[in-house]
């Protein structure tokens, strides 16, 4: 007779999962950066250049980190990653907030660092969230994590609409708010987060212990998200770097990524333009207003993206064996439409256009690359993999923000008061959207060639099984 786990270990789950989408929901705030980054700029002093260096530190934060984040909750289990994940997020938004509120510049150097520690703590702590989803979940991975990455991409909506209604037009508190909530939230939901062990592992397995002790159970399972005769494989570490998939993967996400956090980290700095250039004397207050707009349509659109990308991959490959891979190339193709409307969306009230399409298309990537990172190389190194994927977008998105920073610097003066301004709308940017545009299009190519090679890779195996078949009877 099969054993039957515990009533509370079906409620246990469910309530892991909650903890789990509400401390993605904490760790998603580097993408609230645009909706302040105008206003921080302005009040030190500080270049369109200078503003995206303090951003792209807290990408560069996130990212780098990926890897010890990733080992550590591998091998340690998720709980300790948590901690760190608050306390990081607190000691980075707090001393910003700080610098704000007293209107003294510190030096770019260390606005950086701070930004630096709220992407450490977002790593750490949503690396662990992902975790603990896929493995209370194994035979619905994809729609389990995708409820963590859609919350990671609601963050920005949840954190402005909550200080536009709680603080409008005072960015000192929604920087306040930004330093105690995220700390407050991944906090509380340490207390809730633990991996649940499945029915065959209940009497074996303590609820506190490490997960790598489950691996030896899971390791020889057929992979869901291959043909049956596919083995899970463990691949990890320097090993990944030996296998032509991992530079397709890399070169994938790497890209999309790049041209996502353009935007995301620089929307704020095109609604600046667009209104200077559109109405000069437009209220400050009301031109921020529209940078919040623009973060929580970002948001909102990244939120749906990975919403359904997740249970759409599963669709696509459990119901119809297509590729997951098809998602990437349908992100890549909707990032191409955002691109074009970069170049051509001059007038600010049309801009929506911009920000909704790019949020969708980086949503959309973002929630099926965990799961097809998984497939590909195996569950167990999830987090410590996940971690070696994320260092593509330091090095695509500090390329993207970078090119974005030089141009808009190039069309800018510097005023009086000492800030910079801009006012030639649309062409303050321009150019930086025709070098995303065809960045789209090499990822186009290069996620139909990925299709290809395991399309033809996964015929070869059929052969084989139908030939040793043939020969068995």
């Amino acid at each position: 007779m099969p054993f039957s786990p515990p009533s509370g270990l079906k409620a246990a789950r469910y309530i892991a999962l909650a903890a789990c989408t509400a401390v993605a929901l904490a760790c998603g705030t580097n993408y609230v950066y645009s909706a302040y980054a105008p206003q921080l700029a302005r009040e030190l002093h500080l270049s369109t250049s200078e503003s995206n260096v303090i951003g792209t530190a807290g990408n560069f934060g996130m990212y780098l980190s990926g890897i010890p984040a990733g080992m550590l909750v591998d091998r340690k289990g998720p709980r300790l990653a948590i901690l760190i994940g608050a306390f990081a997020l607190f000691a980075g938004y707090f001393p910003i907030y700080k610098v704000f509120d007293s209107g003294t510049n510190i030096g770019v150097g260390w606005l950086a660092m701070f930004s630096a520690f709220t992407g450490v703590g977002s790593c750490f702590a949503f690396n662990a969230s992902i975790k603990v989803a896929a493995l209370n979940f194994p035979k619905s991975r994809g729609t389990a994590t995708a409820l963590p990455l859609a919350a990671f991409g609601l963050s920005a909506f949840f954190f402005s609409t909550l200080s536009s209604w709680l603080f409008p037009g005072n960015t000192s508190d929604f920087l306040l708010v930004l330093s105690t909530a995220t700390a407050s939230i991944v906090f509380g939901a340490f207390f809730f987060i633990r991996i649940i062990p499945s029915a065959g592992q209940y009497s074996a397995v303590p609820t506190d212990e490490p997960e790598r002790s489950t691996n030896r159970l899971r390791r020889t399972k057929s992979r869901d998200s291959h043909t049956s005769f596919d083995v899970e494989p463990d691949i990890r570490g320097w090993a990944l770097t030996q296998h032509t998939e991992f530079w397709r993967l890399f070169l994938m996400l790497g890209i999309l990524t790049g041209i996502g956090l353009m935007t995301i980290n620089n929307i704020g700095h095109s609604v600046q333009a667009l209104w200077y250039a559109f109405d000069p004397n437009k209220d400050a207050k009301d031109v921020e207003r529209f940078q919040g707009i623009h973060v929580s349509i970002l948001s909102l659109c990244s939120f749906s993206g990975r919403l359904i990308s997740g249970t759409i991959s599963d669709v696509l490959k459990k119901k119809w064996a297509l590729s997951r891979v098809w998602l990437v190339f349908t992100s890549s193709s909707f990032f191409l439409l955002g691109q074009i409307a970069g170049m051509s969306v001059s007038n600010p009230l049309n801009l929506w256009l911009v920000s909704g399409i790019n949020g969708f298309s980086y949503g959309l990537v973002f929630g099926v690359f965990p799961t097809i990172v998984s497939e590909a190389f195996g569950l167990h190194g999830l987090s410590q993999n996940w971690g070696t994927m994320t260092l593509a977008p330091v090095i695509f998105g500090y390329i993207t923000n970078l090119f974005y920073g030089k141009i808009y610097d190039s069309h800018s003066q510097q005023l009086d008061a000492g800030h910079y301004e801009c006012s030639e709308g649309i062409g303050c940017y321009r150019s930086a959207y025709v070098l995303t545009a065809f960045a789209s299009i090499s990822v186009m190519g290069i996620s139909l060639w990925d299709i290809f090679i395991h399309r033809r890779a996964n015929a070869g195996k059929r052969k084989v099984m139908t030939a040793t078949g043939a020969f068995v009877h």
